[in-house]
């Protein structure tokens, strides 16, 4: 069979196994931007390219479909970033998130906010890491689960600022965002999407962003970095993935058609609704960010003592 006959079989049944963790996104993003790849995809192509959203176990069950499936470029797999946590998180995994799939290319990247209620006497992140320090052991911050990026966010946040905070684990973003606007928590990292809307009315205070770079969706919030937290990092992300041993030109050919599709004006309108920044880089690129992910998750994780629930 030649590469182009292997192709466009890729492109007539190609399936997007939407295998997001979704603790700290809004519900279904996974399954939503898998989607849009998947649309764009199919008028690109003039083939079906159908997205088949499998949520179960944390997101494992999606990934593991798309582990022992054929490497043929049939299917592909969808993943989050809380799959680069649970490497760590779980003793045991049906699959090597990097010895059985390989990357095609990081799609998007999500920054987090960290946010008080108005009661917080602290108007930066260097006067809460003080106030922390001067009272530790009292101050406490909401997640939307054990394990995902919003109680990594503070543990981390603890393991760097050398501070003490109370993690108060929920089931969900929604409800965790509802205690600290109540007051029944002081602080959430949460997503901006989520946020914003809490911030501008005033019942919410935003400190700062989670990422590296300042967000486009909140310019005048300084990174954790420029708040005086070196370091520190975190953002959200979906990634695109095959299974391991899937011929090279085939990854190639995806690559280039899913980064043409993530940097076109439409997607990138398409995922700041979501509250995300497309990325769109190389299969080595990604595959290099996975596996800084997984080793700087691995050291908090073990830190920290977080266990799975």
């Amino acid at each position: 069979m030649t590469v182009a006959r292997a192709l466009a079989l890729c492109a007539a049944a190609w399936a997007i196994a939407a295998a997001g963790a979704e603790r700290d996104p809004a519900p279904g993003c996974t399954d939503i931007t898998a989607r849009a790849i998947a649309l764009k995809l199919t008028d690109l192509w003039g083939q079906t390219v159908v997205p088949d959203n499998r949520p179960g176990a944390n997101g494992t069950i999606g990934v593991d479909i798309a582990t022992k499936s054929a490497p043929d470029g049939y299917t592909l797999t969808m993943i989050s970033s809380s799959h680069s946590v649970n490497v760590s998180l779980y003793k045991k995994l049906p699959y090597d998130l990097v010895k059985d799939l390989a990357p095609i290319t990081q799609a998007t990247s999500q920054p987090y906010a960290l946010v008080v209620h108005p009661s917080v006497p602290a108007k930066s992140v260097k006067e809460l890491i003080a106030l922390a320090k001067a009272k530790p052991g009292t101050l406490n911050y909401g997640s939307s689960g054990t394990g995902g990026l919003s109680h990594l966010s503070g543990a981390l946040l603890c393991s760097l600022a050398h501070i003490n905070l109370t993690h108060i684990p929920y089931k969900g973003g929604a409800p965790a965002m509802t205690d600290v606007i109540g007051g029944q928590i002081q602080m959430l990292f949460s997503t901006i999407l989520q946020s914003h809307a809490h911030i501008k009315a005033g019942r919410l205070r935003a400190l700062a962003v989670t990422t590296a770079k300042r967000s486009a969706g909140a310019p005048d919030l300084p990174t954790m970095q420029e708040a005086g937290v070196p370091g520190y990092e975190v953002a959200g992300w979906y990634g695109v993935l095959a299974p391991a041993k899937t011929p090279q030109p085939i990854i190639e050919k995806l690559n280039r058609e899913i980064v043409r599709i993530l940097h076109s004006p439409e997607m990138a309108e398409r995922l700041e609704a979501d509250g995300s920044e497309p990325v769109g880089n190389t299969p080595q690129q990604f595959g290099t960010h996975i596996r800084t992910e997984i080793a700087k998750w691995k050291k908090v994780v073990t830190e920290a003592g977080i266990k799975a629930e």
